[in-house]
């Protein structure tokens, strides 16, 4: 399949003011100006705009259904506070509306997985949004481990009389169990064969550095409690959320930590959020921090995920930024932009075609393609 006559906007180089797309077997095959388009099946697009499929670096879709209640809420397992051996794939259903909505908008793939009430959440996975059956919609899984700090976990569990209450015990069962994890995996080098514990196994490729620590911070005292802790075991992190950091993105810069910043359409609903501005995604990326935005969904619908890169720009960011914010930063952050994030001789086909700039509101959607596939 050929789609051409169409301006093309690559994500890793300058746009291309009028060119084609091909793809085959799932995969781009050529990208390019219209002088080098190939002869085949082709589709006039007629000036249209190509970009690579959006992607959702931070979300819960699927694991909270939509409109069923308690029956669909799968994300937060709070009768324990540490539990890294969850895997979101278990839980994901394909079936919710919500990845219908995702993909009428143009994001192909999401980062999705536990919410914040525990310490430890659990493994979060990348995942195309179209298909019925999780296994074959997997780009990586697992794709995170979820770590939370701050103000959810104290309130899941301090109705209860139960540890975490404050943010010294919730550091001390997240340095707790990746001690555990550290003596677990010795023992494996020394030749020995400890008795299966499924959560030091599951933190194993964290302390490995083979698996990225996602770290929920809003305040600025639990993203240096982030970097912290991320230093002391020499974690490869990202901060998702970190509303407050444009108070210290100077600080947080050296560190070298990327962020996911989000939700941006949110009111200040809970005491850390009172620092919430507008301009954090600005502030970061201005400093030099690598920013992808998400939804957050369900606390955002995740089909606002380009009128979030939008509002960031009214804030500061560049077009460029905010773009590439939900596409190839996005990717690089998840660990995925080996397959998605930018049109690419051999990365996933997952293409957007928009009669307008994404960052307008009055842009249309006209196709979304998934792994070559059309699916609008």
């Amino acid at each position: 399949m050929i789609l051409k006559n169409a301006r093309i906007f690559p994500m890793d180089r300058p746009p291309i003011p009028e060119g084609f797309v091909a793809f085959e077997g799932g995969k781009i095959t050529a990208v390019g100006a219209m002088e080098a388009c190939p002869a085949g099946e082709a589709l006039d697009l007629g000036g249209a705009q190509i970009y690579p499929g959006f992607v959702d670096a931070h979300c819960h879709l699927g694991m909270f259904g939509d409109s069923v209640g308690f029956e669909g809420a799968d994300g937060n397992e709070s009768t324990d506070p540490v539990t890294p051996h969850l895997r979101a794939i278990d839980s994901i259903d394909p079936m919710d509306r919500c990845f219908s909505e995702a993909r009428e908008a143009g994001i192909t793939t999401v980062l999705t997985g536990p919410g914040s009430s525990n310490v430890i959440g659990g493994q979060f996975a990348a995942i195309k949004t179209a298909g019925r059956w999780i296994d074959r919609m997997i780009v990586k899984a697992p794709a995170a481990m979820k770590f939370a700090l701050g103000e959810n976990p104290k309130k899941t569990y301090q109705g209860r009389g139960e540890t975490p209450v404050t943010r010294m015990a919730t550091a001390a069962l997240i340095r707790e169990e990746l001690r555990k994890a550290q003596e677990y995996l010795r023992r494996q080098e020394r030749g020995e064969e400890p008795d299966y514990d499924a959560k030091l196994d599951a933190l194993v490729p964290v302390i490995q550095k083979k698996l990225p620590a996602h770290f929920h911070a809003h305040k600025a005292n639990d993203i240096a409690t982030a970097v912290r802790i991320a230093k002391e075991f020499q974690l490869d992190a990202v901060i998702v959320h970190a509303t407050e950091g444009h108070l210290v993105a100077d600080i947080l810069e050296p560190e070298g930590i990327p962020v996911i910043t989000g939700p941006v359409i949110n009111d200040r609903s809970k005491p850390e959020l009172r620092h919430l501005e507008q301009e954090n995604t600005a502030a970061l990326v201005e400093a030099g921090i690598p920013a992808a935005i998400c939804t957050d969904h369900p606390e955002n619908p995740v089909q606002y995920l380009p009128l979030a890169a939008a509002l960031t720009v009214r804030a500061g960011v560049t077009p460029e930024k905010a773009l590439l914010a939900i596409t190839l930063r996005a990717a690089e952050i998840a660990g995925i932009a080996d397959r998605v994030g930018s049109l690419t001789v051999g990365k996933d086909a997952d293409l957007v075609v928009l009669d307008g700039d994404p960052l307008e509101m009055q842009s249309r959607v006209q196709m979304v393609f998934i792994d070559g596939r059309r699916v609008k």
